[in-house]
Order: C-alpha cells, then structure tokens, then sequence
C-alpha cells in the first residue's frame, strides 16, 4: 500500500446503526481513511454481530468480521440520558452520523438532526431507513427483502407464472443503500468544506432499489406496459441470457444489439440465423427458435470453451460462478478482489477486497470487525478525559 494520506484521512464517523445499510455506508468510508468509531448496545451490540455463521470468537459471526472492517467499537446506551449526553459531547468532533433506526427514534432520544446540527453546524448525518424520513409510510420497518418487494426488483425476478423469487441476495437492496449513502455523505462533505455548512442525507432502501430499474418507470408511463418476470432473459433483447452447457455447468452471454447477434452466429457457424433473425424485433419475435438453437450449440461444449469461442468471436460470455469456481478464478487472484486479514483468535480470513480501486490512494482493509468494546478506553479516556471510577460507574449504571 501507499504511504500517501487516504482521501478521507482525518474525517471521524460515528457508526450509530445496526445490521447492513448505513453501517456497509461506514464501513466504505473506513477503506479509505476514515476513522470510524461503531457505537453499540452495552451487552449485546450490534444485532449482526450474531448474524451469519459463527466464529471462535464470542458475537464476532464472519458476516460481522466481514462487515465491520476497519471499525473501533464502543458501547454506549443512547436510550439513557446519561449516554445521549455523552454521544452529544461525540458529536462535537465528529465530521458524519450513520444511522438507520425507524424515523422519530433518534428524536425520542433527543438525538434528532435539528439537536445534532445545533451542537456540531458542519455535521453531516447519513439516515437510512425502509421507507425514509418522509411519506405516508415513514414509520413502517423496512429490511431489505422488503424493499426490493416495495420497489419493484422482486415482481420482476423469477419464472414467468410462479412466486416471484429472491433477487440474487436478501441484503442487496442493503449494500445499494449503503454504497448511494456514501456518495451521499461524500458529495455533502464536499458542500461542508466549501460552505462550512453540514447537512442530512435521506435514504431509503426501497428508492435505491427503484432507481435500479432502467426503463420500467418511463415505459409504462409512455405505453402502460407492466414489466413481467422474465426467467433467464430478458424482455428487450435475444437471445439474452443464462444457458446450459454440456459440462451441467451455466453461463451467460449477452447479446443486446444486432452487430452483437451477428458475432455469435459466426461463433455458432450458423450464417442462416444471421440471415433469419438479424434484426432485434425478429428475434424478439421469434424468441422460443433463437434460444432454442443457442441453447443447443452450447450444450454441445464445456462451459469453458463455450466462453472460449464467444470470447474469441467478441461476444460477451461469461461462467454463472460458484463462489468455489470464484476462489480457483485466476482473474480473481490476480485483481486481488479478495484480501486475507488476519484475526487473532481465528486466522486469516478471506473477505472482499475494498472498491472502487483508485489508482494513487487505494483503500485498504486493515481489520476485520472489532470485539464489543474494545475501544471504550481510548474514547471515553483519551477523548472525553472521563476517570477510571467515572467509566466505570457509568459501566455499573448501564450506560457504557
């Protein structure tokens, strides 16, 4: 790694959320420099922590190792007004809140944005629930399986015909949340820096879901066409999709334009399929022949040389990977998409590597997520100058 200062060097975060969105929001900022403080519950702390599969390690499951990289952990009772005064003196020297309770539970706390603000005007407070701040249905729970129903994702996914299925991952709409959060936080920061002023960034799980769905919004609104579930293709294009190869094992090639269709029917050696259905309404029209004459050509090879053949006719093909078929990828090993972290306790352990790569002060993952904690010390010691009788009194009274 560079000895060159990370971008967000010297910004401090409060991490005040729980399971996936504005904590994964967090835990970006943390590959890049930011130091990032996860304020949890005294006795069991953050819900996720529990999630997953488990470790040697007590309430430190891999999703949570996973997760919390790069994190410092203290406890702090935010519903006692011991604690929420103490979280106000955090504030004054905090640059960014995360936070993702239903709304109005921070301002029942007297944590609200029009509070924090007050005390700490350059604050910049990243809140991410179901439903957000506002709307007629602010105050319902919001997971991410739920917003990817609310938002349209889960209609659409599945085979035409039977119960919609989940759209790749129950967390998904969670990590697009948290990653929309970030560039919230960072384009807010940028307003900081330039104005002094701080400010709060809405997100809500369901909008990020919706804002994944290219046309569907426009095309009913030109036409009223209600976007179907598609199986393994997809309605605008043909053939577009997954298929089967003679190894049992998937791909996916991707054929979205004419030029593209032209390419695989040379890969096929098939000219007469050019001829038939080379412009895109024909082969929409005539969707059942063209996947069935894919499907056959690719079932007639391996998988690899499937790809091997459209690669080499520049047609985009791709393995349906496993995550055993990702852990043997060489463009895996050598991108370095994964990192190993040592943990002690434990061993290394294999978790994604930080995005995006930036070329002259790349992110890094230093640690895996911290015992519950572990940083009370160095916080209410070092930072907040509290006694040793003081913390731990404030330990006897439940509030740390």
């Amino acid at each position: 790694m560079t000895d060159t200062p990370k971008p967000l060097s010297g910004v401090r975060v409060l991490d005040i959320a729980s399971f996936i969105a504005a904590p994964f929001a967090a835990s970006i900022m943390s590959e890049f420099g930011a130091e990032v403080i996860k304020v949890e519950q005294p006795g069991g702390g953050d819900p996720w922590r529990r999630y997953g599969t488990k470790t040697a390690l007590e309430d430190c499951s891999l999703a949570w190792l996973t997760e919390a990289r790069n994190k410092r952990s203290i406890t702090l009772n935010l519903r006692e007004v011991a604690g929420s005064e103490i979280f106000k003196k955090l504030t004054k020297d905090a640059d960014v809140i995360c936070e993702n309770f239903r709304p109005g539970t921070l301002e029942k706390w007297g944590l609200g944005w029009d509070v924090l603000k007050e005390i700490n005007p350059k604050l910049v407070m990243l809140r991410v629930s179901g439903y957000g701040q506002t709307g007629p249905y602010k105050d319902r729970p919001g997971f991410a399986r739920i917003a990817h129903a609310y938002g349209g994702l889960t209609y659409l996914s599945g085979i035409p015909g039977e119960i919609p299925v989940t759209p790749g991952s129950t967390s998904l709409g969670d990590y697009m949340t948290g990653m929309y959060g970030c560039i919230g936080v960072m384009m807010a920061l940028r307003h900081r820096d330039a104005t002094g002023q701080g400010q709060m960034v809405d997100c809500a799980l369901y909008e990020s879901i919706f804002r994944a769905l290219d046309e569907i919004a426009p095309r009913y609104q030109v036409d009223g066409f209600v976007r179907q579930p598609e199986g393994t293709g997809t309605v605008n294009a043909c053939p577009h999709g997954h298929f089967p190869a003679g190894d049992e094992k998937f791909l996916a090639i991707a054929c979205t334009t004419d030029k593209m269709f032209e390419r695989l029917t040379v890969a096929m050696q098939r000219p007469d399929l050019s001829e038939r259905f080379g412009e895109q309404a024909k082969r929409l029209a005539g969707r059942e022949i063209v996947l069935a004459e894919v499907e056959a050509w690719t079932k007639s090879m391996t998988r690899d040389e499937v790809i091997e053949v459209c690669t080499a006719n520049g047609v985009p093909a791709g393995a349906i990977n496993s995550i055993e078929d990702i852990f043997n990828d060489p463009h895996f090993k050598e991108r370095g998409t994964m990192t190993s972290v040592n943990v002690p306790g434990i061993g290394d352990v294999i978790v994604p590597a930080a995005l995006p790569r930036l070329s002259e002060t790349p992110g890094e993952v230093k640690t895996l997520g911290p015992t519950l904690g572990e940083a009370n010390d160095m916080v209410y010691g070092d930072w907040l100058n509290l006694s040793q009788d003081e913390r731990e009194q404030l330990k006897t009274d439940g509030v740390i």
